[in-house]
């Protein structure tokens, strides 16, 4: 009884080892990630997508896509945006973004287009980890154009 039992113990071993190189054989992917840098204002939108260490792999703008310079700014143009800018990501083989989005200095908000980049960017499969809004603010500075009592309309 003590040999059959000392028999089967070998031969467990053996078949969990073949397991285990099987194993080894798969490999994951690793997730190349990258920064996407938004700056939108009421006029346009453009869309940079660097690496991490700050190379250009896409910069896509309104203008790019349409010639109408009144739709620069619609969400709708940004939707395409995006498209090309996942066109050229995929190629590289990205699949996580850091997003940045800017806006025009001293104004109240980003423009129409920077939403519609982020929605559709992860409709198509990308994973943002992060969304930051690196807009700047001004601190004291010059005085602004329009007089004591600002512009009249």
């Amino acid at each position: 009884m003590v040999k059959e039992e000392t028999e089967e113990k070998k031969e467990i071993p053996e078949e969990e080892t073949e397991n285990e190189e099987k194993q080894v054989v798969k490999k994951k992917e690793k997730d190349i990630e990258a920064v996407l840098n938004i700056y939108t204002s009421f006029n346009n939108t453009i869309a940079h997508v660097t690496d991490a260490s700050g190379r250009t792999i896409s910069k896509v703008s309104g203008g790019m896509v349409t010639k109408h310079s009144r739709l620069k700014a619609n969400p709708t143009i940004a939707m395409f945006i995006a498209k090309r800018i996942s066109e050229n990501m995929k190629d590289k083989g990205i699949r996580s973004l850091y997003v940045r989005i800017r806006a025009k200095t001293g104004s109240t908000g980003p423009g129409p287009g920077a939403n519609a980049i982020i929605k559709s960017l992860s409709r198509e499969g990308f994973k943002i980890i992060n969304i930051l809004d690196t807009t700047r603010v001004p601190r004291g500075g010059p005085k602004k154009k329009g007089g004591r009592r600002g512009r009249r309309v």
